[in-house]
């Protein structure tokens, strides 16, 4: 089997917001919508306190809360961990947004762009998708890439050409992607050499990304 994952090095992550910029590259999000955030945190008691960078987005969690209310089936989870949305029979009900922990859902009732409602540029007009208005939506782990990519026979998280696009643009190499189920691929080795946790792993929801903050001893 496969099971994608990505895994953030904590200890890498500058907060650039680079990979938020190219998810909207890629995905031609709405403004103020962002598959792909970047937290800027302190950790730490006065006065050693520091500031932490967490990427997060859609978790593609094992057990997604988002699946099971959804009420038209939109929501579904692939074999190989995947979490999507079908837009064609998707009603907008907004349960899933209740249900994700991660507040990694959005949903866009009108075309918005950059510069005005009225005032597309020529990429956002070609770009925009209808299908996606009044609908959930959310990161994807840019599985039309993957899709695309496993079927050249390229491998995620070591072609870019099948790699989501915001570990494609990250300048510290702080995101890595790949089969967790590989015990020789890229994220395996990263967690069994690090220690790692997951956010808000207690509710038992099986969060697939990863956070590495330090070495194991």
């Amino acid at each position: 089997m496969t099971k994608w994952a990505m895994v953030a090095d904590l200890r890498r992550c500058v907060g650039c917001q680079t990979c938020t910029a190219a998810c909207k590259h890629a995905n031609a999000t709405a403004p103020g919508v962002q598959w792909r955030r970047v937290l800027d945190m302190e950790i730490g008691q006065f006065p050693d306190v520091r500031r932490v960078f967490v990427p997060v987005g859609c978790m593609h969690c094992d057990d997604p809360p988002c699946v099971s209310v959804c009420p038209s089936t939109a929501t579904r989870k692939r074999e190989d961990g995947i979490v999507t949305i079908d837009y064609d029979i998707c009603i907008g009900c907004a349960y899933c947004f209740q249900a994700c922990p991660y507040q990694a859902r959005y949903k866009v009732s009108k075309p918005t762009f950059a510069y005005g409602d009225d005032n597309a540029t020529e990429n956002e007009r070609v770009r925009f998708k209808a299908e996606m208005m009044n609908v959930a939506q959310k990161c994807t782990f840019c599985v039309e890439r993957i899709d695309e990519g496993t079927a050249k026979g390229l491998t995620p998280g070591v072609d870019p050409e099948a790699t989501p696009a915001c570990v494609n643009s990250c300048i510290a190499g702080a995101l890595h992607f790949g089969d967790l189920d590989d015990p020789n691929s890229n994220v395996s080795r990263l967690l069994e050499e690090n220690e790692s946790f997951r956010m808000h792993e207690e509710l038992g929801t099986g969060p697939n990304i990863h956070y590495l903050w330090d070495k194991r001893s």
